[in-house]
């Protein structure tokens, strides 16, 4: 099943949906300390291997973090050589002062705002998603 590439379509069809819980990005250089089917996302850096996991998890295995985040995900099934979909909503959180972090699954975008703007970044989502235009 391929995703939608059309901009107009994905905008429109955003759905951002609110995971509960509360995420934190952690580094380890020991990729294996957590078992998989416990990590959100991960990526190897030349630093060492960033995990995003739910806190209770982190907390668990004793991992540092400074950021708490709610995870947000686009339902849009976006395709991923779709082009400006990431830089039409990251510019709109950037005008309403809200930090995100984008990961692309393969079936949709999943965004990680600071906690405290969730709620503040799903509704601001959902007006640019209804009110978007060419």
């Amino acid at each position: 099943m391929k995703g939608e590439k059309d901009l107009e379509v994905l905008v429109r069809c955003l759905e951002p949906v609110l995971n509960a819980g509360t995420f934190v990005f952690c580094t380890t250089k020991t990729s294996n300390i957590v078992p998989f089917d416990q990590i959100v996302a991960s990526i190897r850096e030349t630093e060492g291997t960033t995990l995003i996991l739910d806190q209770r998890v982190a907390d668990n295995y004793n991992l540092k973090y400074h950021y708490k985040a709610a995870w947000i995900t686009l339902k849009v099934h976006s395709s991923l050589d779709a082009i400006g979909l990431t830089a039409l909503f990251s510019d709109c959180m950037a005008k309403h002062a809200i930090s995100c972090n984008v990961v692309a699954g393969y079936y949709h975008d999943h965004i990680f705002v600071a906690e405290k703007e969730a709620l503040k970044a799903i509704e601001v989502l959902k007006e640019f998603s209804k009110n978007y235009s060419s």
